[in-house]
């Protein structure tokens, strides 16, 4: 009689999970599209006055506000499409996706759009498409499935080689752009799945002389990266040519207070800053909201990065796990390496902030990072969430 009552409550426990399965992390979801909205308005307060004026747009204030609502609202809807594909659908696509951005991102010198020094777009005719956008999602998804394939073997050279050949591919085809404030970014994640996949410490000590060394190789072969670095050492040294945009960019910090000129009433806005609605738009937020304004973001980024990491830690299975926490990783170096450029505490680098950057395809592809987390946190059960 007790065996079957024990039976009898166990299949109630299970029967009353299973129904409470299936349900995506709200929490993780409502701080996601209250970043998102937060960025689209600060979008079109960093970039009404440089729209206004600017032949290429038709001189419509509104014109790359209206271009990022529209990707925003397209990308919410991938987001929470992708949150209904199961698990096992993203590890069957993760070498798919991988070839797929190795062979755009081998494209990119071919036929992609030039810009300054750099050749780092894919002409879409609607829009530019950065193919390394993608190289960090599919990297996330190859290396969880190929961690769970490898298991023990992990802790060996033998088992480490796939992934250093992928990452060494990956970086040189980066380099050719060039762009090397993806193939830093590139290198953190994939190191960060390696430990999270139980790679040993010391291999990681041999990784950051090689890393080292190729910095050192970089300013040597390419001069204008040596220039940032002297730039970000002394931006004042040079405040009308290349330590411009850092100082603006410190201008707009400052002035900006402990709350701020008010919403679209900051001054660097009209054409001093440069990139003030795309790379710099965090240094917009520090002049127009303030101190408060600007750590109130940062504390939503904290939220949204601390849910990933908790439901990363409550997955059932090992690559939902390394999924979730390989893009919840990547969510938090592009927002402490985007505000430490904007704060000069890093060498100026290309590197957006998520979910306020102006950039169409980049902001599908974030939302459709967090669609992914949110289908990898309905193998959770509800009471646990």
């Amino acid at each position: 009689m007790q065996y079957a009552a024990t039976k009898l409550g166990r299949s109630v426990v299970r029967e009353r999970e299973n129904t409470r399965l299936g349900k995506i992390d709200l929490p993780f979801a409502a701080l996601t599209l209250l970043l998102l909205t937060v960025g689209v308005v600060m979008v079109l307060s960093a970039s009404y006055a440089r729209a206004y004026y600017s032949d290429a747009t038709g001189h419509n204030a509104a014109y790359y506000f209206l271009r990022q609502l529209g990707f925003a609202a397209a990308g919410t809807v991938i987001m929470f499409a992708l949150s209904r594909l199961p698990m096992g659908f993203y590890r069957r696509m993760s070498f798919p996706a991988l070839a797929a951005s190795l062979v755009l991102l081998a494209l990119v010198p071919l036929i992609g759009v030039a810009e300054g020094d750099a050749r780092r777009w894919i002409d879409l005719g609607f829009t530019t498409f950065q193919p390394s956008e993608t190289a960090k999602a599919a990297i996330i998804l190859y290396f969880s499935a190929l961690i769970c394939r490898r298991g023990a073997s992990m802790g060996t050279l033998r088992g480490l080689l796939p992934f250093i050949g992928v990452l060494a591919l990956v970086i040189v085809l980066l380099v050719l752009e060039p762009h090397f404030s993806a193939a830093v970014i590139i290198i953190a994640i994939g190191g960060a799945m390696l430990f999270l996949g139980g790679a040993r410490l010391y291999w990681f000590i041999g990784v950051g002389a090689a890393a080292i060394a190729a910095l050192g190789a970089v300013m040597l072969f390419f001069p204008y990266a040596s220039g940032r670095i002297s730039t970000w050492l002394d931006p004042f040294a040079n405040p009308g040519g290349d330590g411009y945009q850092i100082v603006q960019s410190l201008y707009s910090i400052g002035s900006g207070g402990l709350f701020g000129l008010g919403l679209g009433r900051g001054r660097q806005t009209y054409m001093y800053l440069p990139e003030e609605h795309n790379d710099f738009i965090f240094a917009v937020c520090c002049e127009e909201l303030g101190f408060a304004g600007a750590c109130a973001i940062l504390l939503g980024f904290a939220a949204l990065i601390v849910r990933g990491y908790w439901l990363a830690l409550h997955m059932r299975d090992r690559f939902s796990f390394l999924v979730t926490a390989g893009i919840t990783t990547l969510l938090a170096i592009q927002v402490i390496l985007n505000a430490a450029v904007v704060t000069n505490l890093v060498p100026c680098t290309g590197i957006s902030l998520p979910f306020f950057s102006y950039g169409g395809t980049a902001l599908l592809i974030q939302l459709a990072e967090m669609g992914i987390v949110l289908s990898a946190s309905r193998g959770i059960p509800s009471w646990r969430l």
